[in-house]
């Protein structure tokens, strides 16, 4: 897979692939501009290397909500395109389109070290099918090709998978970082390994305890996790899987789970964590989730963490820093530590 260093940047179109899929109150305003920090990184580069930066996403999914035709406006990135400017300290440009003659009429006037965002890549169906024509015309607005959004590698998308037949194509510091990480968990992680497996996509979650149960060491699981578990008969001799002992009806776990999980926890040299152990929305129900953070933190073990909610209240908590990686995958990275192949990755090789 080609990194950002295979490439001469100078002068070049350089489209990119991000994730800024964040969430929006009702007036439009970013509540979390965590995934849009996250491709800074990539971005400042590429200004480094004087090439002219395209960014395209894709925000919901518009094509499937009935509010779409009369609030198109919620779902566009115009938003993200001032929060960038704010980010870089620059100007983005913004153009009302991600294909057709306008935009490439924008590309055109770019020069080194401009950026410029296209909109949603979801207000056409054919992002979603991909479509080989919109392949194509996504294709017609860089010289090069560049996937950092790891978050939609499990997507067999015309932005994610179908242009790279007609542009060269590499990863983003992003896309590559996941990469690294994830796998060394998989390949070589620092034993004790636990990992922690909860809140919703339970049987895509169920996946890759089965795929680890020869390399973690301990399981701990939530609620909807430990249903799905005991629905597939899942085999475990050696008494890994660790479930609640006192869960409050999914809406959260009791202090007799809180203090086996913190027990565990404290054991680990690595740590895994997928979804929220309960309600995390209302307040009384954040114990055992709050418990398991200040665990992770006490510990000192390296620590992995995805999944939109959890990221979402570890950055309301003000403590993503501490962690050792916090991943924007969600079902890319479940499928990833399944041992599944995603499609974006694929065409990469």
């Amino acid at each position: 897979m080609k990194d950002l260093k295979s490439f001469n940047f100078q002068g070049k179109r350089v489209l990119v692939r991000c994730d800024f899929n964040v969430p929006l109150d009702e007036e439009g305003v970013i509540l979390d501009d965590f995934r849009i920090r996250k491709t800074i990184p990539t971005i400042e580069y590429l200004l480094k290397e004087k090439g002219r930066v395209i960014l395209m996403s894709h925000m919901g999914r518009p094509l499937q909500s009935s509010k779409f035709k009369v609030q198109s406006s919620k779902f566009s990135l115009k938003t993200v395109a001032g929060r960038l400017s704010e980010l870089l300290n620059r100007g983005v440009g913004f153009s009302e389109d991600c294909v057709g003659e306008e935009v490439e009429e924008k590309v055109s006037r770019m020069e080194e070290g401009d950026i410029l965002l296209l909109e949603n890549l979801r207000f056409h169906k054919d992002e979603e099918n991909n479509n080989e024509e919109f392949s194509r015309s996504l294709s017609h607005l860089a010289d090069i090709y560049i996937n950092d959004a790891f978050s939609v590698c499990h997507r067999s998308h015309a932005s994610v998978v179908g242009i790279t037949k007609y542009l060269p194509s590499g990863a983003g510091l992003l896309l590559e970082k996941e990469i690294e990480i994830l796998s060394k968990i998989m390949e070589n992680p620092e034993k004790p390994l636990g990992l922690i497996i909860a809140g919703t996509k339970a049987e895509d979650k169920v996946k890759v305890i089965e795929k680890f149960l020869d390399i973690a060491d301990f399981f701990l699981l939530g609620d909807s996790t430990t249903e799905e578990v005991r629905k597939r008969k899942i085999k475990d001799d050696s008494g890994k899987i660790i479930f609640p002992k006192d869960s409050l009806g999914g809406l959260d776990i009791g202090p007799l789970a809180r203090e086996v999980f913190r027990e565990k926890i404290l054991s680990a040299k690595t740590i895994f964590w997928a979804g929220p152990l309960g309600k995390i929305d209302q307040e009384k129900y954040q114990a055992g989730t709050r418990e398991v953070i200040k665990a992770i933190l006490d510990s000192k073990c390296f620590s992995v963490v995805g999944g939109g909610d959890t990221i979402e209240f570890i950055n309301k908590l003000g403590v993503a820093d501490k962690f050792g990686h916090i991943s924007v995958g969600g079902s890319a990275m479940l499928a990833f530590l399944a041992g599944e192949k995603l499609p974006g990755l694929e065409v990469l090789q």
